[in-house]
């Protein structure tokens, strides 16, 4: 049987790939006025060179991207064999410093004396403390609030991976289908998730929310021992990374036949998301999507119960930029991949959510979902 887009294993990134990203970025960061951009080990660093450090530990590692010049990734010397491995490696240079050296006296001749550079979200502070006292003149600035779409638009190799990721998370979801709810804890049910998102290739989990009745109306309940019973409703709210990549998928199930208002609800939730998805096509902005699918809840006299933004981003990790939320005016283009997972929320009582990955198509006529497992409430045991 012939492998599909989903299943087989894509190319790895290139060197090329890590070099052109690093040139976007570069130039990126020209356009908003930085003098560049400092990247701390995590997300925008493996997006950048394909580089993850085994440990991240107090060892200064930093990418030092600046228009008009090489990319320098700046490593201790321990760990740059590992670095010289990195696929993106080839794309820049390495400078080292051993232990008993000062890290921020390496790395200053690389910065702008008096530059302004936008930082990874998740550098230390005392790195960033370190640099800003070899160099007082420099500052500073988190590239979310900088640079938010730096991994936002993906190519066709990334849409790739998440669609393999989205397909994954579906088949998962159609597997916890088939398991016993009534009568077992909320963490079991977690675990089977868990092992279904990496039989089905996941290398990481990332979160398996299992809400059972009144724990349902809480939009991030973390699975606990409350067992679950006949007549609950159950959201499900699932994802990781597949090759690098991430998945995240809601659906709200019900132990046994539901009442007359749970239906209603489901239904409710189900048009809003729908709403939202026809609101997604390129040149709309972000917040018409939240707009539609809120504008359904609202309608129907629920608004005070749908208590998050409509959507966000994903990629390399989970959740990113672009967000689906009133006053995001920033326009949908093709290669954006984000959320839409409206909600309604009861307190004491039951919530129901259901959400999909979502693209705009290149052809401007709408969106492409990444997840494709039925809307409509499945009735478990």
């Amino acid at each position: 049987m012939s492998s599909t887009p989903e299943s087989r294993t894509p190319a790895p990134f290139t060197a090329d790939d890590y070099r052109a990203r690093m040139e976007r970025a570069a130039a990126s960061a020209a356009d908003a006025g930085l003098a560049g951009v400092l990247v701390a080990p995590g997300p925008d660093l493996v997006y950048l060179t394909g580089y993850q450090p085994t440990a991240i530990t107090e060892r200064l590692t930093v990418l030092v991207i600046a228009a008009g010049r090489d990319p320098v990734l700046v490593v201790p010397t321990l760990e740059a064999p590992d670095a010289e491995k990195a696929p993106g490696a080839t794309a820049l240079r390495l400078r080292d410093w051993t232990d008993g050296k000062d890290p921020y006296a390496v790395t200053a001749p690389l910065l702008d004396g008096e530059g302004r550079f936008g930082v990874s979200d998740n550098a230390w502070a005392m790195h960033l403390l370190g640099l800003q006292k070899e160099l007082p003149g420099t500052s500073y600035v988190s590239l979310t609030e900088a640079l938010p779409m730096l991994r936002a638009v993906k190519d066709a190799h990334e849409l790739e991976r998440i669609a393999a990721a989205g397909a994954a998370a579906d088949q998962a979801y159609g597997e916890i289908l088939k398991v016993a709810f009534a009568g077992r804890r909320e963490t079991e049910v977690a675990a089977d998730l868990a092992a279904l998102l990496m039989r089905f290739g996941h290398s990481q989990v990332d979160f398996t929310v299992v809400g059972s009745g009144p724990n349902g109306a809480n939009p991030h309940h973390e699975a606990g021992d409350r067992t679950i019973q006949r007549g609950d409703m159950v959201v499900l709210d699932f994802g990781g990374l597949k090759h690098g990549y991430g998945s995240d998928t809601t659906r709200t199930v019900h132990v046994g036949e539901p009442t007359a208002e749970e239906q209603r609800v489901h239904d409710l939730v189900r048009e809003a998301q729908q709403a939202g998805f026809e609101a997604v096509r390129p040149g709309a902005a972000c917040q018409d999507v939240d707009r539609a699918a809120r504008k359904v809840i609202t309608d129907a006299g629920y608004g005070e119960y749908f208590i998050h933004r409509t959507g966000h981003g994903i990629g390399v990790t989970t959740h990113e930029p672009p967000y689906m939320i009133e006053g995001e005016e920033r326009p949908i283009v093709p290669g954006m991949c984000f959320s839409i997972e409206p909600g309604v929320y009861l307190p004491g009582r039951f919530g129901v959510r259901i959400e999909d990955i979502v693209t705009p198509t290149e052809d401007g006529t709408g969106g492409r979902r990444f997840n494709n497992t039925p809307h409509e409430m499945a009735i478990v045991e």
